[in-house]
């Protein structure tokens, strides 16, 4: 369907140079859901086509506003970039939007009340309640949530959870998990967890979908259209990839990521088999929970 982004952004550009077919358009109509997307990536642009690919393939049409910290400066992107294509919090909390997507940030192992942004990000949540009909924490962004929420805490892992599990849905009837196979592969990447214990003893949470391997995976906030999820099923094909490449370059310690190469061999290309899953997670969202329609919750 056919989708909005800022003027220019790069990232669109490089979209459609994959080969992926869609309309953009220019002027919002009634019809049109806007979406902020509050992007802590470090690689900014690879996130911004990260949704641009997700989004553009649901059956809504979609305004995507880049949204950005008044109090945090980027290191990895351009003051230029952020400048020209990303609007501050400040600009924006005057506004309502149907969706608000909140990023994974590479800052798990710092506890959240020494991430210098904290405060403005505990506004932001507080401020999604009533100018957001509906919020996706995403990675980091859930365990912040249901940290700012629920007290939960997130533990440090021995080592990086890294690479593509195998998810089970306990309620497949729910309207977010619409035409989902009965197992579903979600990449993952984080060195932090939180303890299943912990949400299903949270009377306001409700558990979606989980994995043996690499844990709670979706979550809901009861009576709301807010939803945790701790896993990237936005990522390209080869971002994990990037990933491994990167960490091995530095000299990190880092294992291959699992389930992931074609015979576990990084020299073999990635196997796809969570993209399918992602695009309709993303269109469910929007047509069940963000659409200004829909009425479930």
């Amino acid at each position: 369907m056919p989708i909005k982004v800022p003027t220019g952004l790069p990232a669109l550009q490089a979209v459609l140079d994959e080969g992926n077919e869609f309309e953009v358009f220019t002027t919002p109509t009634d019809r049109t859901l806007k979406i902020a997307l509050l992007n802590l990536m470090p690689m900014k642009e690879d996130t911004e086509a990260d949704f641009i690919r997700v989004l553009s393939t649901t059956k809504e049409e979609v305004e995507i506003v880049l949204m950005k910290l008044d109090t945090h400066t980027p290191k990895h992107a351009t003051p230029e970039h952020m400048q020209r294509y990303y609007k501050g919090f400040g600009e924006l909390k005057g506004e309502h939007f149907d969706g608000l997507i909140i990023t994974g940030a590479p800052i798990e192992k710092i506890a959240f009340e020494e991430v210098t942004y904290w405060p403005e990000l505990c506004e932001i949540f507080e401020w999604a309640k009533s100018n957001v009909t509906s919020t996706l924490f995403i990675c980091w962004a859930a365990q912040a949530g249901l940290y700012h929420k629920f007290g939960i805490q997130k533990y440090l892992l021995p080592k990086k959870m890294f690479g593509v599990f195998p998810h089970t849905q306990p309620t497949p009837e729910h309207p977010l998990l619409t035409d989902f196979d009965h197992i579903i592969y979600v990449p993952h990447s984080r060195h932090t967890n939180i303890h299943r214990e912990d949400v299903v003893a949270e009377p306001c949470l409700e558990l979606l979908s989980e994995s043996t391997e690499s844990g709670v995976y979706i979550m809901q906030e009861k009576g709301t259209r807010n939803f945790f999820i701790t896993g990237h099923s936005e990522y390209a094909l080869y971002t994990l990839d990037k990933e491994h490449k990167r960490d091995v370059h530095k000299g990190l310690p880092i294992d291959i990521p699992i389930n992931y190469y074609f015979n576990d061999d990084p020299s073999q290309p990635p196997l796809n088999y969570w993209q399918s899953t992602a695009h309709k997670l993303f269109d469910n969202w929007l047509r069940y929970y963000a659409t200004k329609q829909s009425c479930i919750i």
